[in-house]
């Protein structure tokens, strides 16, 4: 039996994709599946702003808190992962809704994935000493087309890239011509805010998460990491490439340190954030087969899941398209 189609919700970081994805979950008869990369993982639950557990309870959510901090991700284990959880799923007759800003993970599920070569610890730790703008430099080297494709100010984006390079030999512009090749599988939204009003979310959302309670939830998390790491000193970890990487943390770490003031770890947190949701919208605009969903302020989930059954008769339709197989 072939694998049933998702619906995608997708868009930058603090655009209401858990709300919305929530309330459609609950008129459809829907259950939710993690699609952003640093929710994945156990702990820092604040910090990278997974659906509360109310919500958790209300309706279910598959792939969360399902990896360890020390454990590596990427998009081929993704779609490994998530694949059975959404056959499942629909072989229950619920709707799988795939939620979440990770556009690769998004990409992995939508369009199958090229024959990429899997990480290499070793290469990767070599990469790790670059900074971005050598690992930049090495990328466009080995294939000038990368800018076309590779979000070049996310280090992750970059690393994956030049680490796919090196491996085969080949340009990774011309192994991932298969996602433009593929017609995609499901249908999707993508969420957009005006600008400012989408920054001013920003600036809400990390007020928010220092009153309820980040600093603590970063001392316990930097804690108990200082403690596995004295006690396996010959094992490396590998979560400074995923969830360290998680925005908030090094800037909240610092604040614990005394090297920034909690008003200066704020702007930081909240600088850092817009920048991601730019580098986010900029790749939403390239997935032309996502819908773009208009919102603002006056706009509250349960009307925008109306919309959506209104949008897309495949929410309540019993026999989903199927996604297509690994390329």
């Amino acid at each position: 039996m072939s694998n049933p189609s998702p619906f995608f919700i997708t868009g930058p970081t603090a655009s209401g994709k858990s709300s919305i994805a929530l309330a459609l979950a609950e008129r459809v008869g829907g259950e939710i599946v993690n699609a952003d990369a640093f929710q994945l993982y156990q702990g820092l639950a604040l910090l990278t702003a997974k659906p509360a557990r109310a919500d958790r309870v209300c309706v279910p959510h598959h792939l969360y808190d399902v990896l360890s901090p020390e454990e590596g991700c990427d998009a081929q284990r993704y779609r490994e992962m998530a694949l059975p959880v959404i056959a499942e799923i629909a072989a229950r007759g619920r709707v799988p809704i795939v939620v979440g800003g990770s556009g690769l993970y998004i990409k992995a599920l939508s369009h199958g994935l090229a024959d990429l070569p899997r990480g290499d610890a070793a290469l990767r730790a070599e990469l790790n000493a670059l900074s971005l703008d050598e690992m930049v430099a090495r990328l466009l080297a080995l294939d000038p087309r990368a800018a076309e494709n590779v979000p070049l100010a996310n280090p992750r984006y970059v690393q994956r890239a030049l680490e796919i390079c090196l491996l085969t030999g080949q340009s990774q512009s011309a192994l991932r011509q298969t996602f433009a090749q593929t017609e995609p599988a499901g249908q999707g939204i993508v969420l957009h805010w005006a600008r400012e009003a989408l920054y001013a979310r920003i600036d809400q959302r990390v007020h928010d998460m220092i009153a309820e309670g980040l600093l603590e939830e970063v001392r316990v998390f930097l804690a108990a990491r200082d403690r596995s790491m004295e006690s396996s000193p010959a094992m490396p970890c590998q979560a400074p490439l995923q969830l360290e990487k998680a925005i908030g943390l090094r800037e909240v770490r610092a604040h614990l340190a005394g090297e920034l003031t909690l008003d200066e770890a704020i702007s930081a947190i909240q600088q850092a954030t817009r920048r991601y949701a730019k580098r986010q919208i900029t790749w939403f605009k390239r997935e032309h087969w996502l819908q773009t969903i208009c919102l603002d302020s006056q706009q509250g989930a349960e009307s925008v899941a109306s919309h959506l059954i209104d949008l897309f008769p495949c929410l309540t339709s019993p026999n989903p398209p199927a996604l297509s197989p690994s390329i």
